[in-house]
């Protein structure tokens, strides 16, 4: 169990180091804009994820499954970055 603790210590703080890249970047340039709205979503995507990922470490045993599922969970991330991000699908989820 101290284990599975150290995992999900380890997945918020990469997620919330993540979230702070903008936030400094936003010092030096004036490039990056984000709201804080902005810096919501992203942290629910980011922790979602990162929660995700942490139950399929938990529950599924067979290695192949692990990396299967956890690939899929983070492509799924990406897809959904993407798409907030540029609107590449052009859906109404992205303002288009």
């Amino acid at each position: 169990m101290i284990v599975a603790n150290k995992r999900l210590t380890g997945i918020l703080f990469t997620a919330g180091a993540l979230l702070l890249l903008p936030l400094v970047a936003m010092q030096f340039t004036s490039e990056v804009k984000w709201s804080p709205f902005d810096f919501l979503v992203a942290g629910f995507l980011l922790f979602g994820t990162g929660l995700i990922v942490e139950l399929i470490l938990s529950k599924v045993k067979q290695t192949s499954y692990r990396i299967a599922l956890c690939a899929g969970a983070i492509l799924v991330l990406f897809l959904v970055w993407a798409e907030l991000a540029v609107g590449i699908f052009g859906t109404p989820f992205a303002g288009n």
